[in-house]
C-alpha cells in the first residue's frame, strides 16, 4: 500500500523540530523509520508533515560522562550493540541494543525512536528499565529529564508530549558488584520480542542488595516485575535462587492485562516469562559474581 500525501521538513535543529510539532499537530518525528513507515503503509498512521530530525547535529553519539553513559536519540543500534564501553558499563542495554532485528535493522534504526515509540514488544524498553535510565526530552518550554519507570504509559503511549522530541537516553554505569542481562524468545515472523527479560543485579558477597527485573512482550508497555524484585533483594544467591525467583514473575501483573494474540496465548506468555526470567537472572547474577 502506499501511505497518504504528507508534507516534509528536515529541521537542522532540536528547536526547528519542537517549533514543526507545534504548528502542525498531525506532524510525526521520522528517525530511522522503522516504526513509522510501516504504519504509514498500512495505513495505520497518517502524519500531516513527516519532521525528519536526522540532519539535526549532535543527537548521535555513545558518550561516557562520570558515572553515566549518554545515547544520542539518533544513535543507530548497531553503533550502540558494537561499544565496547556500553557493554562494560550497562551489559543489559547493549545486549538488548544487540538482539534487535537484523542486521540492516540494526544499522537503520534508532535508539531514541525505539523508545519514543514504545512498541510493547520492543527490546529496548525493558532493559531501559532494568537499567533505571533518563530519558531526556526537549520540548516548547525546554529540556527535561524522565525517570524511565514513568516514561512508559501504555501501548505507544510515554511520558513525552505530542510536541516534544525525545533527544537522549542517559544510563547509569553499574559498578563492579553489578551485573546485569537481557534475554528474549524473538517472533519467528518479525524478530520481536514474543516475551523479553531484562535484570540488573548488585551483590554485596553472596547477597542481593539491589535487584531491577523488567519484561516486555507481556503487558500493553513494559513493565517492572516488582514480585520477582523482592523475591531477590536480601537473598544469599544459590543455585535455586534464580528458579525460585523467576516463579513470581507474573505475581505483579494484571492477568487480565496480559497479551494474548496468535502467536502465544495469555497462559503460555507466562510460562515464556517465567522461563527467560530466570535466563537473565542466571545471567546478571554470573556477571555480578554470584555464581
Amino acid at each position: 500500500m502506499y501511505p497518504d500525501e504528507f508534507e516534509y521538513e528536515k529541521p537542522d535543529s532540536v528547536a526547528g523540530a519542537v517549533e514543526l510539532l507545534a504548528d502542525d499537530p498531525d506532524a510525526e518525528l521520522i528517525a530511522g523509520g522503522h516504526s513509522l513507515l510501516p504504519t504509514m503503509k498500512s495505513g495505520l498512521a497518517s502524519p500531516g508533515t513527516l519532521v525528519d530530525i536526522s540532519g539535526v547535529d549532535g543527537l548521535a553519539g555513545v558518550d561516557a560522562d562520570g558515572d553515566a553513559t549518554r545515547i544520542g536519540a539518533m544513535t543507530p543500534y548497531a553503533d550502540a550493540a558494537d561499544h565496547d564501553g556500553l557493554w562494560s558499563d550497562a551489559t543489559v542495554v547493549a545486549e538488548a541494543t544487540s538482539k534487535i532485528g537484523d542486521r540492516q535493522v540494526r544499522n537503520r534504526g534508532t535508539v531514541g525512536g525505539n523508545i519514543a515509540h514504545a512498541d510493547p514488544a520492543s527490546d529496548l524498553p525493558a532493559a531501559m528499565l532494568a537499567a533505571d535510565a533518563t530519558v531526556h526530552v526537549h520540548g516548547p518550554d525546554g529540556e527535561r529529564e524522565v525517570a524511565i519507570d514513568g516514561f512508559f504509559q501504555g501501548m505507544y503511549a510515554t511520558a513525552a508530549g505530542e510536541d516534544e522530541v525525545v533527544t537522549a537516553v542517559g544510563v547509569p554505569h553499574e559498578g563492579d558488584s553489578t551485573g546485569s542481562a537481557y534475554e528474549k524468545k524473538p517472533s519467528p515472523s518479525s524478530g520481536y520480542a514474543l516475551v523479553g527479560a531484562a535484570v540488573r543485579l548488585t551483590a554485596d558477597g553472596d547477597t542481593v542488595t539491589d535487584a531491577r527485573v523488567a519484561a516486555n512482550g507481556v503487558m500493553d508497555h513494559a513493565v517492572r516485575l516488582t514480585a520477582v524484585e523482592d523475591a531477590l533483594e536480601g537473598t544469599s544467591f544459590d543455585a535455586d535462587t534464580a528458579e525460585a525467583a523467576a516463579q513470581h514473575a507474573g505475581d505483579s501483573l494484571d492477568e487480565y492485562m496480559i497479551m494474548e494474540d496468535q502467536q502465544a496465548s495469555a497462559r503460555f506468555r507466562l510460562q515464556l516469562l517465567g522461563a527467560y526470567t530466570q535466563e537473565a537472572i542466571e545471567s546478571a547474577a554470573g556477571r555480578a559474581g554470584l555464581l
